[in-house]
């Protein structure tokens, strides 16, 4: 196991470009299977999920060719196979759009339960409930999702309770089956958008993606040879943005969608940094105080993102005052919470809600990773403590965010990723 030395107390200032995002082409990549053709994809952030999806799809028999290392060729034409193995599934959650993508195109698949971060009870029941209201019959056993249909027939679905996979899922299922699907209360969040555009490039027919209510009406089929560049990351814009205030820097990020970051603006401007927008996809972030307090709420788009949430906290632990989060999406959101206390902040976790009692200055510790944006934050929260902070399980980081180090020590951090040894790691945790 590695584990990074953060040599703490720099001010970050520069410019960073943001990757194409994580959350995008998770659901991009599998979607590309209902495509008896070719689709090269641009753009593709250069991390551990996205590599081992691409291994899953060659293990299904897709044909790959990496034209870069953000760019790869997918020949969907010849799938021999509608079954992915558990040890390859289990490594991250997004591994479900699997099932709406082959169950859509060949009516039949079977895959292990997805894995991922332990952010509490992760159900996919309302993606069960939309694949079996299309015609098809779901079973869950001994840790295997199996799913088939003699044919998918459109319908109207309505989500429980809004989610970004189901919405996708159910997206991916109904582009090829008979008739309109309706689905309602959806997640409205830029890759779902993206997703949407993808698959109409491929020639399906959606419309009201990014709204409340989306209709697919189905087509026989999706063929030809497509280009399709992912959107940039907005939870990373959001991580570099976060890291300009905890540090009280100068930052720059580029290669950025301004408007899926007014939220998180609004908040930045609240707590007295400035938020200045610059040439349609670049945004300046500039903190010369010390941060106010405020209160936060996660809430799914536009609100304010849960994956943003702790890096928030990082923020917030910093504040002049006593701050609160409250989490509506994961409950188990605020495990970063206690690596944070080692670190000298006063943070009282109360379940759904957090109490931040702001603290003047962090200081370095050895602190452990418990999910990829937990991580971030732990990482952010290193380089603005005093003294050095060693972060251990980078395993989370690498799955969620491109050459992370480099592009903070580009603005003035100072880190190294080491190998760590077994008492270390005891010690870590």
């Amino acid at each position: 196991m590695e584990k990074l030395i953060i040599t703490g107390n720099k001010c970050l200032k520069g410019e960073v470009v943001i990757s194409g995002a994580k959350n995008a082409a998770v659901a991009l990549i599998p979607a590309t299977l209902l495509l008896n053709g070719t689709c090269t994809i641009f753009n593709l952030p250069n991390i551990s999920d996205i590599k081992i999806y691409i291994e899953i799809l060659e293990s299904l028999g897709v044909k790959v060719t990496w034209n870069n290392k953000n760019s790869v060729k997918l020949d969907t034409r010849h799938i021999a196979s509608t079954n992915s193995t558990i040890e390859l599934t289990k490594k991250f959650r997004a591994s479900y759009y699997l099932i709406g993508s082959l169950l859509g195109r060949l009516g039949s698949v079977e895959v292990g339960l997805p894995g991922g971060c332990q952010l509490g009870p992760r159900p996919i029941d309302q993606h069960i409930k939309g694949f079996e209201a299309l015609g098809a019959k779901v079973v869950i056993e001994d840790e295997v999702i199996t799913a088939k249909t003699d044919g998918l027939v459109g319908t109207n679905i309505f989500l429980d309770i809004v989610s970004v996979g189901a919405t996708i899922n159910i997206m991916l299922a109904s582009v090829l089956a008979k008739g309109v699907t309706i689905i309602e209360n959806v997640a409205k969040e830029p890759h779902v958008v993206d997703v949407a555009n993808l698959l109409n490039v491929m020639g399906a027919n959606i419309v009201g993606a990014g709204t409340d209510v989306i209709k697919i009406t189905g087509v026989p089929k999706l063929k030809g040879n497509y280009i399709y560049s992912v959107v940039p990351d907005q939870i990373e814009a959001g991580t570099f943005m976060l890291a300009a205030v905890a540090t009280r820097g100068d930052i720059t990020v580029k290669n950025c969608t301004p408007e899926h970051l007014d939220a998180l603006s609004a908040k930045i401007t609240e707590i007295g940094a400035e938020v200045q927008p610059i040439n349609g996809d670049t945004l300046r972030v500039i903190a010369k105080h010390r941060p106010k307090r405020t209160n936060v709420k996660t809430l799914p788009y536009p609100g304010f993102p849960t994956d943003l949430q702790s890096q928030m906290g990082v923020v917030l632990a910093l504040a002049n005052g006593t701050s609160k989060i409250t989490e509506n999406i994961w409950e188990s959101r605020f495990q970063y919470t206690h690596a944070l206390n080692r670190m000298g902040a006063n943070i009282v976790d109360h379940g759904k809600f957090a109490t931040f009692r702001g603290v003047e200055k962090l200081h370095g510790a050895a602190v452990y990773s418990t999910d990829l944006r937990a991580g971030a934050a732990l990482l952010i929260a290193g380089i603005s403590a005093s003294d050095v902070t060693e972060l251990y399980n980078l395993q989370h980081i690498d799955r969620g965010y491109e050459d992370i180090e480099g592009k903070f020590i580009k603005l003035g951090a100072e880190m190294e990723r080491v190998e760590a040894d077994e008492k270390e790691i005891e010690l870590s945790l």
